[in-house]
């Protein structure tokens, strides 16, 4: 991956003006560069990563894997489609192992996720078992710690 993309990926926010100085390049071809990897599809989108321990939303994520049977013209990829446009899926993955597909949902309670398992996801053929995992706690998203080490106004002082 090149220099650009990384610093991108730490902060989509960084202004073309400081990634030129930062690459000692101009800053229009940094420009022009973002703007290809859009037109490319290789950005395809920018966002926040937020930590939602930390707000009062009531949320359940979860994690399923998914074992498949591939089908004959597509193999993974039409049942893949067909799971990834659901609203409730917001990432999904094909993996070796025991599981062919990794898929990470969201739901307001833990009914609505285990609604969607039960009468969409394992309805859908070619879908042969499910095993559904549910997030606890968040420690790390994307790369970044989701708390902060507290710090202390007064030395320590041991006996």
């Amino acid at each position: 991956m090149d220099e650009l993309l990384k610093l991108l990926r730490q902060n989509a926010l960084e202004s073309p003006e400081n990634l030129a100085r930062l690459l000692n390049q101009p800053v229009e071809e940094i420009r022009a560069r973002i703007a290809r990897y859009e037109a490319d599809g290789i950005i395809r989108g920018y966002q926040a990563i937020v930590n939602e321990d930390r707000l009062d939303l009531n949320r359940v994520r979860a994690v399923i894997e998914i074992k498949v049977t591939p089908e004959r013209e597509g193999g993974f990829d039409k049942v893949a489609n067909r799971i990834s446009r659901f609203p409730e899926v917001e990432s999904m993955f094909l993996m070796s192992g025991g599981y062919d597909l990794l898929v990470f949902v969201r739901g307001q309670t833990l009914q609505d996720v285990a609604g969607f398992v039960s009468e969409r996801l394992a309805t859908i053929h070619g879908v042969v078992s499910t095993a559904t995992h549910f997030m606890l706690k968040t420690y790390k998203d994307q790369g970044v710690l989701m708390f902060t080490e507290p710090t202390h106004e007064r030395i320590q002082v041991s006996p």
